[in-house]
């Protein structure tokens, strides 16, 4: 074969390569969040929060999150742009696995800056399930501190805080106790949770919540 065709063959081999995905910053794994107002990627960093970041992807590789919701998006009062919004299995028990240990952010040195995710409590005070939050702006009340252990922060929001803004700024109203005034009026669905790297690791458990009951 002439010297000039092996060059053009080599070139279009190279062209049809498939081309490999940038590695995630720093060993995390990305997980992406289709809702009802767009895209959210977020990068779980399991070498600072294992066991919260293995929780959450359970959910994500078991498809817990799927056709959920966005439910709360809590504004500070002096400064409305900046709060957090919630969003995951609110109390579907049907959804949810067993509680695992809080990771304070003392032990994880992750903390509620802008974009954080972090893991919600569920109703053992120590351990979290299937909701969690998305920061605007810094929160550094949620770390921990003296006699108090926080939330749980396991990773950070690399695409989509505009969709997390948008959320944020939604009507509100209803609610109880710490989350009065916050229920979002029309709650964000969040359609589908993919992971972006690696290989999904799916619990095996059953799905209940698949199931059609009469």
């Amino acid at each position: 074969m002439p010297h000039f065709l092996r060059a053009a063959f080599a070139l279009l081999l190279l062209a049809a390569a498939p081309i490999s995905a940038a590695a995630p910053p720093g060993g995390t794994i990305r997980v992406r969040l289709e809702t009802s107002a767009g895209a959210i990627v977020v990068a779980v960093d399991p070498r600072h929060a294992p066991r919260t970041s293995a929780n959450f992807l359970a959910y994500v590789d078991d498809g817990r999150l799927d056709g959920t919701i966005f439910y709360r998006a809590a504004r500070r009062a002096s400064y409305p742009k900046f709060g957090f919004i919630q969003g995951g299995i609110e109390t579907d028990a049907r959804r949810m696995l067993p509680p695992v240990p809080l990771e304070p952010t003392t032990k994880t040195g992750l903390k509620h800056e802008d974009g954080t995710i972090s893991m919600a409590h569920g109703s053992n005070y120590d351990g979290a399930t299937g909701n969690f939050s998305i920061m605007v702006g810094g929160n550094p009340f949620l770390d921990a501190r003296p006699g108090n252990r926080g939330y749980a922060a396991f990773g950070q929001v690399v695409a989509g805080m505009d969709v997390v803004r948008r959320i944020l700024a939604m009507p509100t109203g209803g609610g109880t106790g710490p989350m009065r005034g916050q229920m979002l009026a029309r709650p964000v669905r969040l359609i589908k949770a993919v992971r972006m790297d690696g290989v999904a690791k799916p619990t095996g458990k059953p799905k209940p919540w698949l199931f059609n009951y009469r």
